[in-house]
């Protein structure tokens, strides 16, 4: 499946840039591109596609995509007589803009957390989402210094909200961060360097001089799931991946994960995915929209 990637007019003056779009009609294809975005749609439902997951969304949607995640949304279970039209507001800005002198101090740390976070994309709800959509639609019409202020705090109100969960799968970007934990980040790099070959728990304790069972306390404490869990995760993401991305046969998939039976993929693939690897790469390569210029 061809992946696009999105020619955005962000210029390197720019601290932001934020597109509104009534009566949206969904036509952009699976793409990605090097800015962070934040996309809200509203008055809508159907599907949308970021990283490895595809997933239903209803009336409206709030997500912070990290650099070049790919994603895209259509409108194709909007209820017409409900909604006779949609609306998305689309906000991006630089890759580097909280690595330079200003913005990289101690203030704006959550905000780097957060993106560092976005590699898998982040999901918001409940009244984190009602509040940033009031403040996205107000920033539309401003404009200089205090459009850069009401941009800031839409970043710092996402950053410190507790409404929020990440999207694709651990494992599909190898650059997810864990800046509170420097063991922690030492153990992610690891694995998602060597999920391809055999590793065990005890292997990764003892690199940080851990007993089997305080790592496996420490690792699920901070990731919410059991090693064993993540390492299936991880390698289930990167078999999404290319699925998506290649044209690789799914046994070619299956040995470049780690595994070695095929059979044991597939049943590992079906439990956490809910359908065959021959499946996810059918769904996922359902007719998109033409693609639009600013698309290559």
């Amino acid at each position: 499946m061809k992946i696009y990637r999105e020619i955005t007019p962000l210029n390197s003056d720019d601290t932001y840039a934020i597109f509104s779009y009534p009566n949206a009609i969904f036509d952009y294809p699976l793409h990605n591109h090097p800015e962070y975005e934040i996309n809200l749609i509203m008055r809508a439902s159907g599907n949308r596609i970021v990283g490895d997951k595809m997933e239903k969304y209803h009336d409206f949607d709030l997500v912070l995509l990290g650099p070049y995640l790919n994603h895209a949304w259509d409108g194709a279970d909007t209820d017409k007589q409900k909604y006779p039209t949609t609306h998305t507001v689309v906000l991006q800005f630089g890759e580097h803009l909280f690595q330079h002198n200003f913005l990289s101090k101690r203030a704006f740390l959550s905000i780097k957390t957060m993106l560092g976070y976005s590699v898998r994309g982040i999901e918001f709800f409940g009244e984190t989402r009602e509040i940033v959509m009031e403040k996205m639609i107000e920033l539309v019409d401003l404009k200089g210094f205090e459009g850069a202020i009401a941009f800031l705090k839409i970043l710092q109100i996402l950053a410190t909200s507790n409404e929020n969960r990440l999207v694709s799968s651990a494992g599909y970007s190898s650059k997810i961060p864990f800046p509170e934990n420097k063991r922690m980040d030492r153990v992610y790099e690891f694995i998602m360097s060597n999920y391809q070959s055999k590793i065990t728990l005890h292997q990764v304790a003892s690199m940080i001089n851990m007993s089997d069972s305080a790592f496996s306390h420490f690792f699920k404490k901070s990731t919410k799931r059991s090693f064993s869990k993540f390492l299936t995760d991880a390698r289930l993401a990167h078999a999404c991946k290319q699925l998506l991305e290649t044209q690789d046969s799914v046994s070619e998939i299956c040995f470049q994960c780690g595994y070695t039976n095929l059979s044991n993929f597939n049943r590992l693939f079906k439990k956490y995915k809910g359908m065959s690897p021959v499946a996810y790469r059918r769904q996922l390569r359902y007719e998109l929209p033409t693609v639009a210029k600013r698309f290559v």
